[in-house]
């Protein structure tokens, strides 16, 4: 993948020529190639001959609204994954919810912010190259597979590993994080009985769970202080654009992906998101990687807490300490946790940063 997000093209439609112009202006200013329409039907143009990476949409236009077209680019299958931004003077729920029954991925509210204009253009492009990136690297897979050639197989693996850590380019210090995922994940899905096949699925699927930090800003990511309700809520969206990254998927690995990185930050207790569920609501695979995931973030620094060593970690996920509590996990998998304590610590150290 390019690390020139500047190459990328956008296509603004909008029926007020201020406003073309304004976010016109802000587009050159950045480098970016852009194009201009002026309504919904001369926007389903522009994208077939244009073929743009990120359309910033218009909702009230004459002729086409914006919800007729955003409906039309996400039913036709050579448009379908291009995100959707709909700008919008309307702030009520009902419009956001006709919004995203017709596909749009996010919002914009008029009067545009210069600046957040250009955070969304910059982090929905980086989703919208990863997507196609993976999309285009399952094609071949799937042609390849089934000639059945370990080459192929070793080198898809490889990618995996390399894609991930575009979720982890912006924080050096869990740059280790991923190489450690599988290894957990495992340990504990061999002490719940799970058959040698899907472990492996399991091994290469767990690295991807935090693939959606990629949609996050760096400055809430490295934040070294608590975040904000607001920052928060943010931040767990990244659950949800991590499953969506990798939905559509034939592949076992990326299906079971899907699952860990929607699901992996549920609790046992109800108390998780992003849709909090509880108990046997949980797919296994997130009930697995929860605390994969706590004890290997127990263990690192981060911006916000030291490291801690084992003992540590162990005594804060086994007796809780208010923040991570014992009732946030599956009980057969605290279980397998509390048998596997020097396997994790292994992996840990082995694979430190």
């Amino acid at each position: 993948m390019t690390d020139d997000i500047n190459r990328s093209k956008i296509l603004i439609v909008d029926d007020d020529e201020k406003n073309l112009k304004f976010l016109s202006l802000i587009l050159e200013s950045y480098g970016y190639v852009y194009e201009t329409a002026k309504d919904g039907h001369e926007a389903l143009e522009k994208t077939k001959a244009f073929n743009p990476d990120l359309i910033f949409l218009d909702i009230m236009m004459p002729e086409m609204d914006g919800y007729e077209a955003c409906k039309r680019l996400k039913a036709d299958a050579s448009t379908q994954y291009i995100p959707v931004v709909m700008v919008t003077a309307l702030a009520d729920k009902d419009s956001k919810i006709k919004g995203l029954e017709a596909g749009a991925n996010d919002f914009l509210t008029k009067p545009v912010d210069r600046s957040e204009f250009i955070a969304r253009t910059r982090n929905l492009l980086k989703v919208k190259e990863f997507e196609d990136f993976l999309r285009k690297h399952n094609e071949i897979l799937d042609a390849e597979v089934k000639k059945k050639t370990s080459q192929l197989r070793d080198s898809y693996i490889d990618t995996i590993h390399k894609l991930t850590k575009v979720a982890e380019y912006k924080d050096e210090d869990t740059a280790s994080h991923i190489k450690r995922a599988g290894h957990y994940a495992i340990v504990l899905a061999d002490k719940l009985g799970w058959p040698a096949d899907k472990r492996e699925i399991l091994f290469y699927a767990a690295p991807m769970h935090d693939i959606g930090k990629v949609g996050i800003p760096a400055e809430i990511l490295l934040k070294p202080a608590k975040l904000t309700p607001e920052e928060f809520a943010l931040m767990k969206t990244h659950a949800a654009i991590g499953a969506n990254i990798l939905s559509g998927q034939t592949s076992q690995i990326l299906h079971m992906a899907e699952i860990i990185a929607i699901s992996h930050h549920e609790r046992w207790d109800g108390n998780g998101y992003p849709k909090g569920l509880r108990e046997e609501e949980i797919p296994v695979e997130g009930r697995i990687y929860n605390i994969c995931d706590q004890y290997d973030a127990l263990r690192s620094r981060r911006p916000y807490k030291p490291a801690f060593d084992h003992s540590k970690t162990v005594k804060i996920i086994t007796e809780g300490d208010g923040r991570t509590m014992p009732s946030h996990f599956d009980p057969r998998v605290l279980e397998a946790f509390k048998e596997s304590l020097e396997e994790f610590n292994r992996i840990f150290e082995t694979l430190g940063d």
